[in-house]
């Protein structure tokens, strides 16, 4: 959230005023209550409805003054009157869910501050139900964190000021263009003789076709890893935009980059949308990557390579020493199944998706399971390590500046930040920023175990 300011209107005063103004002589009040109330000076009463118009005047806060919360931009002229922030204190807000002890301008809407009563998800819905049936759709309501004090606050802003802006060039246009040149990049990925030579490639665009088996093994998991999020965003109701994949002539593809559309209820439904896409992918990629190293080539000679390409993964090399054994020796080249390679790009392109940054799946991943705050934190560590990998790897180069340029965050607020996620969620994603920790580090140790020298015993 960007800083707050104190509201220092000059209300207190004015109330002070008036009651001044309504506490009279000591001999009056002795008449009787009644009389107190009703028989006031003439002049006093002027003078506190003077006092109260100039209130009235003073506490219709224009709060057009940018953007109240992170990742969202919202109109900027908008302002809410004190009527309606009084019913927000009284009838919206309330002793059973949050006691509202004060409150202040938040630039595209109103700060309330105060204490958070019961279960945070219970309290949300009675909230929203009360905000629903006082003022229909015209207001949104938010249950955050305050960053400053790591304390509940509410956050209430007009309805109409977070529509989503739409830009000059339709979102499926440019997604097309982005899907036609990941094809060719999937293709070219698969061609070894092109990748060595790029400039060659309009040359020999016949030559693409082969790589045509490849291509499809890698699309269809990363396809799959899409198709994960889709359903599981139709599941709790989360509007996804159009997926612009995004190519890569080293790996074929990144994956795709799929903006949410609307605000997301809270951190357990992010966690599910986030989530389903590695789980897909994952699932599909680890069975096709066992299959190749199961079955034999088709062609009864395979893809003939170096060891040392099993090195670039651990649970690459790991499994290739399971399964393999004692035909896994350094410097000897032997001949896989290329579905070994195939399924493996379309791995490390879950993983890279599963990295804890920005707001890739690994990024949301954390911030569903840890909050904004840690999340925000590792997020900015793991760019910073990426940054270092870029160092000596031109794929890590490619991601960080795409990470840095387009994925960065921070992730739009959801509706109720406070709740986290249950076990069961919070296991799976703890388990996907493993899995793609282990597909992304390398195998450091040597396959051959009598090239261990005494000192590595």
């Amino acid at each position: 959230m960007p800083r707050q300011t104190k509201d220092e209107s000059p209300s207190a005063e004015l109330l002070n005023s008036i009651d001044t103004v309504q506490n009279v002589d000591g001999d009056a009040r002795a008449d009787s209550a009644s009389d107190t109330v009703q028989n006031i000076d003439g002049d006093a009463r002027a003078n506190a409805a003077s006092d109260s118009d100039v209130q009235e005047q003073v506490e219709v806060v224009d709060v057009a003054s940018g953007s109240p919360l992170p990742g969202m931009k919202l109109d900027e002229s908008v302002t809410i009157p004190k009527a309606t922030i009084d019913i927000l204190k009284d009838q919206v807000f309330g002793f059973d869910t949050f006691f509202v002890t004060s409150h202040e301008p938040y630039e595209g809407g109103i700060l309330f501050k105060g204490n958070l009563r019961g279960v945070p998800a219970k309290s949300f819905e009675k909230i929203t139900t009360r905000l629903q049936n006082k003022f229909g759709d015209e207001y949104k309501v938010f249950l955050l964190i305050n960053p400053e004090d790591e304390k509940p606050v509410a956050v209430v802003v007009p309805k109409q000021t977070l529509e989503p802006a739409t830009g000059a060039i339709p979102e499926w246009a440019a997604a097309a263009v982005f899907g036609v040149v990941t094809i060719f990049t999937l293709l070219l990925r698969n061609v070894p003789v092109l990748q060595d030579n790029l400039l060659s490639t309009f040359d020999n665009l016949e030559l693409l076709k082969d790589g045509l088996s490849g291509a499809l093994v890698t699309a269809l998991i990363v396809g799959v890893h899409e198709i994960g999020h889709i359903l599981a965003a139709k599941d709790v109701g989360v509007k996804l935009a159009v997926p612009y994949f995004v190519p890569s002539w080293q790996i074929g593809s990144f994956g795709a980059i799929t903006r949410i559309v609307n605000i997301v209820r809270n951190r357990e439904d992010l966690l599910k949308v986030a989530a389903a896409g590695p789980v897909a992918g994952f699932s599909l990629g680890f069975v096709l990557l066992l299959l190749g190293f199961i079955l034999p080539p088709s062609d009864g000679l395979g893809l003939v390579v170096d060891p040392t390409v099993f090195h670039e993964s651990f649970l690459l090399g790991g499994l290739a020493k399971l399964i393999l054994g004692d035909a896994l020796k350094e410097g000897t080249q032997l001949a896989i199944n290329p579905l070994v390679l195939w399924a493996w790009a379309g791995l490390l392109i879950n993983a890279i998706n599963s990295i804890p940054a920005g707001e890739l799946d690994g990024g949301r991943i954390a911030f569903a399971m840890w909050g904004r705050k840690i999340s925000s934190r590792l997020s900015s560590v793991t760019i910073g390590l990426l940054g270092l990998s870029s160092l000596f790897s031109d794929v890590a180069f490619y991601w960080v500046v795409l990470i840095f340029f387009l994925q960065r965050g921070p992730i739009a607020p959801l509706s109720e930040e406070i709740t986290e996620p249950e076990n069961n969620y919070i296991g799976i994603g703890v388990a996907i920023l493993f899995l793609g920790l282990l597909v992304c580090l390398p195998y450091p140790f040597p396959f051959d175990p009598s090239q261990l020298t005494d000192f590595d015993l």
